[in-house]
């Protein structure tokens, strides 16, 4: 196989190496320092070399001071200025990128490390922005080397793939007892609102224990946040029940519907078309007191929902918030055992501790 021509689409480095290697695989048949009428030949003939090239590196230079080297430079910059970064979830490739991109600062000898720096910067997606530019500013401090800057970029597109967005599927796991937030379409309290039961119940993310969160923006903010969890299975949602009226014994009764077993608020599954359903949650981190990031994969969170009505059935905007907890009580429906789910406002414990985890695969049975 002949080693192909110089024609100025190729870093003139990367060409002699290529050639020198090529004719060291040769067992070295000529001498490349002494550039001989074969080795000028591989140059095309619409590159102008001037004479008295005897040696490699008067090649190299003559190759770089033609007008080709510089078009090359350019192209290779526009082309860096019009790289954008795409995450696997859209169909991207990182090592790709990050190949293209090395390749792209090395052909326009772009060897400084801050302008790889804004290259690289300028690459990455408009949409969460500010997350984004936070992380990057923060994570390339002190950089000082190409092979650093591509691991700190790894690190932020690891974060960035573990971000809860909307319409993400999730599990959240009772950190006390290490088992997953579930429900079980149609199955339904025998007391209450007999409405779709909330337990705890597999050790493992099963299909009855996962699901889809659902918020305004793409990305889910610890300020000013509200939120629902619509169960996969059932398409219902995750919230609380307000007791009006008693069809039973026919009497007003104005309160949450109690839990089975220790008489806190009942926690159910049920679709959105009953205005004394609500099913907005607010989340908090754990255990970082008033922190700006957003939700992400592995999070210890508090979820906690308002109490929209009062004693007399009147709306009220600002009621009281309630926590989100299981405990080791159980209640029974259909001859099988439960863990209960609730809501309460007493004083926050271990037991009102979610870890949010993202789904990346998602199979419903």
């Amino acid at each position: 196989m002949n080693h192909p021509k110089y024609n100025g689409n190729i870093h003139p480095d990367e060409w002699i190496n290529d050639l020198q290697a090529y004719y060291n695989i040769k067992q070295n048949l000529i001498n490349i320092n002494n550039v001989n009428v074969n080795i000028i030949s591989l140059v095309d003939s619409t590159i102008k070399l001037p004479t008295g090239i005897d040696n490699i590196e008067k090649l190299r230079n003559a190759l770089k001071e033609d007008i080709s080297f510089t078009v090359f430079k350019n192209t290779n910059k526009r082309k860096l200025q019009s790289l954008k970064y795409n995450p696997e979830r859209k169909g991207g490739d990182t090592s790709y990128f990050i190949s293209t991109f090395r390749k792209l600062c090395y052909n326009a000898e772009i060897n400084d490390i801050e302008e790889q720096k804004r290259y690289l910067y300028k690459s990455l997606p408009n949409n969460h922005f500010d997350y984004i530019s936070n992380e990057f500013y923060e994570k390339m401090k002190n950089v000082n080397s190409i092979n650093e800057l591509i691991k700190r970029f790894e690190e932020i597109v690891l974060e960035e793939s573990n971000l809860i967005r909307n319409g993400s599927i999730v599990a959240l796991k009772h950190v006390a007892t290490g088992k997953y937030l579930s429900s079980i379409k149609n199955l339904r309290y025998t007391t209450g609102s007999k409405s779709q039961l909330v337990f705890i119940g597999s050790s493992e993310p099963i299909p009855n224990s996962l699901w889809k969160i659902e918020f305004g923006d793409e990305l889910a903010a610890y300020t000013d946040n509200s939120i629902k969890l619509r169960h996969v299975k059932s398409n219902t949602f995750l919230g609380i029940f307000y007791h009006y009226y008693d069809n039973i014994n026919h009497r007003y009764i104005c309160d949450y519907y109690k839990s089975p077993s220790t008489n806190h608020t009942e926690v159910s599954c049920k679709n959105t078309d009953d205005r004394y359903w609500n099913g907005n949650w607010k989340f908090n981190h754990s255990k970082l007191e008033n922190y700006q990031g957003y939700l992400k994969s592995n999070d210890t969170i508090i979820l906690c929902i308002m109490r929209v009505y009062d004693v007399n059935a009147n709306y009220i905007q600002n009621g009281q918030y309630e926590i989100l907890r299981s405990h080791d009580i159980q209640f029974t429906v259909e001859n099988d055992t439960f863990q209960e789910v609730v809501c309460h406002n007493e004083r926050l414990g271990g037991n009102d501790e979610w870890c949010i985890e993202l789904i990346h695969e998602v199979k419903i049975f």
